[in-house]
Formats: C-alpha cells, sequence, structure tokens
C-alpha cells in the first residue's frame, strides 16, 4: 500500500517552530467554532419549549436527527479536504444553522433542518480537522498540545453563560442566538491566513524535530483494514458509551436541576450558569493534566481512568440539590475533568493504535458514530424521563452505559500501531524506496 505522507522532505525550516502557532490559532478557532454553540445550546431548550410549545423530546431530537442524516459527511468528505478547509467551511455553516435558530419561528421542520446544518459544521470545523492539525505537527508532546487545542473549547465556551444569559433576559433567545452566529466568522480570517496544515508546507517537521518520526512512514490503513480489527471496535464502543453518557447529562442538567428542586426560572438560570462555567473551567484543568499524563504514562490506562471518573460523576448528579450548597459544584468540578479528558483521548488513542497517517480515516468514522452516541443518549433519556417522570432511573442508565464505555477502553491493547492484518505490535512502514526505513 502506497503512503498517503509525503514521501521526499523539504529540509528543515530555519525559523523557530511554527507548531505553536498551529497550536494556538487552533486554540481560538476550536473555541469558537465547537465551545460557544456546543455548551451553550442547551441553554434556550426551556426557551424554545415555551416560546413554541414544543415537547422536550421534539426539542432533543434535532440533534440525534441531524446525526443520522450527516453520519456519511465524515467518511465520505473528511477525508478528502484539508482540515484548513474543512474549518472554514464548518464555521459557515455553524453560523447559518444559529442565525436560523434566531429566525424558525416556531416550525419544527425548520428546526430540524438548522440542526442538519449545525451537525455539517461541528463534523467539519469540530474535533476531526483540529485533531488531525496538532497530530501532523506534533509528535512527543501530542498530548500536551492536543490538551492546550482542548483548552480553548472550555475557556472560549465559557464565555458562552456570561453572553447568552444577559441577552437573552434583556433582549430575548432570539437576538443571543443570532449574536453567536456572528460570533462564528471570527474563525474565517485565523483559519485563512495562520493555519499550515502540515509541516513540511513550510520545511519542517513535526516538534521541529531535524527529521520525521517513524509514524510518518507508517502506511494509512484502509476503512476496510480498520473494521476489520478488534481494538478499533473496543475503541469505538467505549468512547460512544462514554461521550453518550456526557452529552446526556449536558444536554439535560438544567432540566434535572428543575427536578431537584431549582424551579424558580432566575433561580435555574443562574444555576446552570454556575455549573456550566464551573465545568468549562475544570475542563481546562482535565485537558492539561491528563494531555502531560498522556504522554508520560500508558495512553490505555490514563484512559481508563479518566472513563471511569465519568462514571462517578453520573453519581454526584443524583446528589444534586439546593438543600445540599456544595453539591452542585463539587458535582461540576469532577464532570468538567472528566469531560475535557474525555473528547481528547480519543484522538491519541487512535493515532497510537493505527498511526498518524490513518488518524483522518479513523476519526472521520469515530466522530459521528461518537455524535450519534452523544445526541441520541440524550434522547432515549427524554424518552425515559417521560415515562418514569423524574429522573432518577434515567440517570442510573446513564450510569450503566458510562461503565460499558470504561470497560471497554480497560480491554484494548498496548499503545502501538498495529501491524497490517496481524494485529501484532509491529509498526507497518510505507513501501516508498526513498524511504530509508522501508
Amino acid at each position: 500500500m502506497k503512503s498517503e505522507s509525503t514521501a521526499t522532505y523539504p529540509p528543515a525550516h530555519k525559523k523557530g517552530f511554527y507548531g505553536w502557532v498551529i497550536a494556538a490559532t487552533s486554540f481560538v478557532t476550536f473555541g469558537i467554532a465547537v465551545g460557544i454553540p456546543y455548551y451553550n445550546l442547551p441553554f434556550f431548550y426551556d426557551y424554545f419549549q415555551k416560546a413554541f410549545h414544543w415537547d422536550l423530546k421534539e426539542i432533543t431530537l434535532g440533534f440525534p436527527l441531524a446525526a443520522l442524516l450527516t453520519i456519511w459527511v465524515g467518511p465520505l468528505l473528511i477525508p478528502h479536504f484539508s482540515p484548513r478547509k474543512l474549518i472554514i467551511t464548518g464555521a459557515g455553516f455553524t453560523a447559518l444553522a444559529l442565525f436560523g435558530f434566531a429566525f424558525m419561528h416556531g416550525s419544527l421542520t425548520m428546526y430540524y433542518v438548522f440542526y442538519f446544518l449545525y451537525t455539517v459544521g461541528y463534523l467539519f470545523a469540530g474535533p476531526i480537522p483540529h485533531q488531525i492539525l496538532v497530530s501532523y505537527w506534533f509528535k512527543t508532546k501530542r498530548g500536551r498540545a492536543i490538551g492546550f487545542v482542548y483548552v480553548g473549547v472550555g475557556l472560549i465556551g465559557s464565555i458562552g453563560p456570561f453572553l447568552v444569559r444577559p441577552l437573552t433576559e434583556k433582549y430575548g433567545f432570539q437576538t443571543a442566538l443570532a449574536v453567536l452566529g456572528g460570533l462564528m466568522f471570527l474563525v474565517w480570517p485565523l483559519a485563512f491566513f495562520l493555519l499550515k496544515d502540515k509541516p513540511e508546507e513550510i520545511g519542517q517537521f513535526p516538534d521541529g524535530a531535524a527529521e520525521p518520526p517513524p509514524d510518518m512512514k507508517l502506511s494509512s490503513h484502509s476503512f476496510g483494514y480498520l473494521l476489520r480489527n478488534w481494538p478499533f471496535w473496543l475503541l469505538m464502543i467505549g468512547s460512544i458509551c462514554s461521550i453518550g453518557s456526557i452529552g446526556a447529562i449536558i444536554v439535560h442538567m438544567k432540566f434535572v436541576f428543575r427536578d431537584a428542586g431549582f424551579t424558580d426560572q432566575a433561580v435555574l438560570n443562574a444555576a446552570w450558569a454556575k455549573a456550566s462555567v464551573m465545568i468549562l473551567w475544570s475542563s481546562i484543568a482535565g485537558r492539561l493534566i491528563i494531555g502531560y499524563l498522556a504522554d508520560v504514562f500508558s495512553k490505555k490506562h490514563v484512559m481508563t481512568a479518566t472513563y471511569f471518573i465519568v462514571v462517578a460523576t453520573i453519581l454526584l448528579l443524583l446528589w444534586v440539590s439546593p438543600d445540599r450548597p456544595y453539591s452542585l459544584p463539587l458535582f461540576a468540578l469532577v464532570f468538567g475533568f472528566a469531560m475535557g479528558a474525555d473528547y481528547m483521548l480519543i484522538p491519541l488513542m487512535a493515532a497510537e493504535q493505527f498511526g498518524v497517517n490513518t488518524l483522518a480515516r479513523a476519526m472521520a468514522v469515530i466522530l459521528p458514530v461518537n455524535t450519534i452516541g452523544q445526541t441520541w443518549c440524550p434522547q432515549g433519556i427524554s424518552a425515559l424521563r417521560e415515562y418514569f417522570g423524574n429522573y432518577a432511573a434515567p440517570l442510573w442508565a446513564v450510569f450503566a452505559l458510562a461503565m460499558v464505555g470504561a470497560l471497554a477502553i480497560a480491554l484494548l491493547p498496548s499503545d502501538k500501531p498495529l501491524k497490517k492484518g496481524t494485529g501484532v505490535d509491529e509498526p507497518i512502514l510505507a513501501d516508498n524506496p526513498s524511504n530509508p526505513l522501508a
């Protein structure tokens, strides 16, 4: 199989390593394109409920329905376009979706259409292109670099509650959504002028090294190869279960707080805003600490421990009550730490298991499937909430799902790319005669 990586490399660039400019720019573009809309859209759900008289399950159906309709986008389109172009296009789709939410006038059909646009934007400008960018530019410090970039999602996303709450209370939720849509265009100049897809474009190698790392010479595996290897399925099952449980908490958190006794609208808004900010700030610590640990220790062990922390957070959410003032911040801090680490560990593990040159293909399958779990799990919880009349049983279902995810990750093999067709921990090099290691 021919390698998709560059066969001959330009001489090293004499200027400073550009990778940290890539990381810093990705910090901002990722935070704007994903952090602001994803973590703040659930704030508007109860306003949709009141303004348009929609049922909870109709509101939460938007994202899962869009995830099903866009599952083809990842495998079919993403591997064929540069990360930079994907980010620019995705930010535009997200902006259109947010403007649509602001002016949809109560039409459920249009609501679902705009969620379709939002999900395409999320796939194009979200985790996949940013993970690929950072993975191409870093090897030995890949965990720390990805952790730093993911901090942007938490830090910039945490600005959202300080915007949406006062804008909504003063001008209405439609204005707040339109403002969020306008913010998406800040991504364009950054991506146009600062992002570079690969270090060889400017004569550099990952980490600023004098020569390319061995994993750049690994052959790029096909979709068929990935689907025939059980570690790929374990990673996909583990991630879909864990991210599904996290998605359920994010979507239903405000409603769980309301059932727990935060019944006054102003008090409920304040509790959601406080928890959201603490979650996103705590996620910063999770990303930085776990990113460092993933560079130093076994990624499998670090990922397994993180997934079990996710399991524990469901128990803390069950304990939240206005009668226990410290229950909400305790839940938010622990959940934020685990959530922040959870998302960034998936591409790190995929790159270790299958090689950086296969990362685009692996994540083009894993992320859309994860998005199914991330969106349909909340929808299932909506149905359970409607059936049981409270959140006790639904949250225990989330607990069981998260436990399955943690056990799947615990069964993964050691952190090395697998040789094609064998399953042993031996790298396969590209069959390129210009490659001295081939």
